[in-house]
């Protein structure tokens, strides 16, 4: 019995063909679904624009005062505080440098709390108070632990210092505030400023350089206490 010839001529499609035009099918039944979405939503056809008086969900106006000076800034809705600081208001003190909340180079305070500014939102500081590095004093008139820093050489390669510094400030208002840390032992009394205090809560920012000791000095100058 001889096998079954496969069909040929002007009218047969082999499956190559066949394949080809289903895929052209589904893709031109896609464009016309989505042109349809876009028409029936208001929106136009071209990706990526926002017609002529339109809201665009994917920005916000931000209002915060950094030091002291306040601002109104319309940005991306993704926006980090930290890319806010450092892209859109060209404060580059504050660093970038894990941009996974791990290192603690992004350091600021933001309404007397220190925090991570990479993992932070802008838009979740509207009408927020923001100190950066730049904030807390200049080469002309430091602030008294920046001052402390450079006396005990709390810094070698500088990158870390400006979180380092900020968050140096906020432990010893912590500690001042009552707020207990992990290490604290009586949680109904005061926490005191100890070595264990400061290490403990300093631990999230990160000298690569290895700078520890100096820095704990420095903080301990500040708070009127030797290290």
């Amino acid at each position: 019995m001889q096998p079954a010839r496969t069909p040929s001529g002007p009218d047969t499609v082999n499956r190559r063909e066949l394949l080809v035009a289903t895929a052209a099918g589904a893709a031109f039944t896609a464009t016309g679904t989505v042109a349809q979405a876009q028409a029936a939503a208001g929106a136009a056809p071209t990706a990526g624009r926002t017609p002529a008086g339109a809201h665009d969900p994917f920005t916000a106006t931000v209002n915060l005062t950094v030091n002291g000076s306040r601002h109104s800034v319309d940005l991306d809705t993704r926006t980090t505080l930290l890319d806010l600081l450092r892209e859109h208001l060209h404060m580059t003190g504050t660093k970038k440098g894990c941009d996974h909340g791990q290192c603690g180079a992004c350091t600021v305070i933001a309404d007397g709390r220190r925090i991570n500014a990479c993992l932070s939102l802008a838009l979740m500081h509207e009408g927020d108070e923001i100190t950066t590095i730049e904030g807390l004093g200049s080469p002309e008139r430091m602030h008294p632990m920046q001052a402390a820093f450079v006396r005990h050489d709390g810094y070698q390669c500088g990158y870390c210092t400006p979180g380092q510094v900020c968050s140096a400030v906020a432990v010893l208002d912590e500690i001042e505030a009552g707020i207990p840390s992990h290490v604290t032992a009586d949680l109904m009394a005061k926490p005191e400023i100890s070595n264990d205090e400061v290490r403990e809560r300093m631990s999230g920012n990160i000298c690569r350089c290895g700078a520890y000791s100096n820095i704990e000095d420095a903080i301990a100058d500040v708070a009127g206490r030797k290290a």
